[in-house]
């Protein structure tokens, strides 16, 4: 099977002129953002508010740390499943009904009487979160020329790491305050938001996708290329939580921090996130292959040097910031790459199977970080086997590329003919 050298080559899943339409990135793609914000806070705000659920559930830490876990496998084995479900469904019907399964989600854990209620209402919430990211990335791609794919990647992304800066410090002060519960009414409200945003702002598909049989969609997913996408998704963002997870017990105890001023940090972090994505974005529009070794690249050297830096203050809170702009710089080179090589018929799968491997890479990441610490080298050594895992995945990116070069050379050739030949006809 040939693997497109761009998703240009898809049909666009929604016009790009319509309601909202406006000169440069159009106002639709931040009604996805808006989205991807609720999303993201509740993914992640449990990391704040674990003290308090486990207290008002009367569980351990350990099984109230296990929300999270539970979120991302949901994630992880939902995208696929409703990705396929929802195929020939229109791109804007799949995202408005994700974000009413996401509110929905989220009252069911507002209400929660007990843990076993609770962790089947995260589940429920995670399954939105993969294919609403999956399929928003190709509507998103979809709104925007050709040279513009990464960065309106990169915005709809955004949210994403807002909700890190923003959404989830906002709703552990909120929990802290006014309890656990109302953190999870609030993100309610904001997917009742987005909902109305979404349906409001995104204009409708252009046609009706065209059903693509299962078999068609997994052979298109089905290739080297895309596969080695997925892997390296894995292991570029398992190196991040590797560390992500144990920051407070980083920042505390090597650092020499106290308890309050690890929030203040993480915000250091966040606004690392939102520039690194946006760079990403950028690279990944002018040269995609250079710009998926580059960034992981970054993201190693980042996380070997920051076992040095982690001993110095000052160069502990310059490293957390880096850290953050590395990893999500990952993010639009990574989720690109992938669409591109897939064929057009399984574009939806393989954008949802890469948002499945990116919580998959928070899982394994968490889980190694754990047992680097308690059966391991200790948390000195979880920033320096954090940067191995990374290299996995740049060796992955390196061999990507390589068998890539043919494709991209012939197309390179295919430009410069197309030139000389309006040349000599001028």
């Amino acid at each position: 099977m040939h693997a497109p050298t761009s998703s240009a080559s898809s049909p666009p899943a929604v016009p790009e002129t319509g309601p909202g339409a406006r000169k440069g990135l159009p106002i639709a793609l931040y009604a996805l953002t808006v989205g991807a914000f609720g999303i993201g806070t509740t993914e992640f705000v449990i990391m704040g508010l674990l003290l308090q659920v486990a207290a008002d559930l009367h569980v351990g830490i350990a099984a109230a740390g296990l929300l999270i876990s539970g979120y991302a496998l949901g994630v992880f084995v939902g995208a696929p499943v409703l990705t396929v479900a929802t195929g020939r469904m229109p791109r804007k019907a799949v995202l408005v009904a994700l974000m009413l399964i996401f509110t929905i989600g989220n009252i069911a854990c507002a209400i929660a009487p007990n843990y076993t209620v609770l962790m089947i209402a995260r589940v429920i919430t995670s399954l939105a979160h993969g294919t609403f990211f999956g399929v928003g990335a190709v509507v998103a791609t979809g709104l925007v020329p050709a040279d513009k794919k990464a960065s309106a990647i990169s915005i709809m992304f955004t949210g994403l790491t807002v909700a890190t800066l923003l959404g989830v410090p906002a709703g552990a002060w909120l929990g802290l305050h006014y309890g656990w519960r109302s953190t999870f009414w609030a993100v309610t409200v904001i997917g009742l938001i987005a909902t109305v945003v979404i349906a409001t702002l995104v204009p409708k598909d252009k046609r009706k996708p065209e059903p693509v049989a299962l078999r068609r969609e997994v052979k298109a997913v089905v290739h080297p290329q895309v596969l080695l996408g997925l892997l390296m998704t894995v292991l570029g963002f398992a190196g991040v939580f590797t560390v992500y997870t144990f920051i407070q017990p980083i920042l505390t105890r090597i650092s020499g921090f106290s308890e309050t001023a690890v929030s203040p940090i993480l915000l250091v972090f966040g606004g690392g996130m939102i520039l690194g994505n946006l760079i990403g974005g950028r690279l990944a529009d002018k040269r995609l292959a250079p710009a998926l070794i580059g960034t992981l690249i970054a993201l190693a050297t980042v996380l070997g040097v920051m076992t040095f830096a982690l001993h110095n203050p000052i160069a502990a809170i310059a490293f957390v910031g880096l850290l953050g702009v590395a990893a999500f710089a990952t993010v639009p080179p990574l989720q690109l790459w992938v669409l591109q090589k897939t064929d057009p018929a399984g574009q939806n799968l393989a954008s949802s199977l890469n948002i499945g491997a990116f919580n998959l890479g928070n899982a394994l990441g968490a889980w190694l970080g754990g047992a680097v610490i308690e059966h391991g080298p200790g948390l000195g050594a979880v920033t320096w086997v954090a940067a191995l895992v990374t290299l996995s995945g740049l060796v992955l990116a390196v061999w990507a590329a390589r068998l890539d070069a043919p494709e991209r050379a012939a197309a390179r050739a295919a430009r410069e003919g197309e030139a000389a030949a309006v040349c000599a006809a001028g």
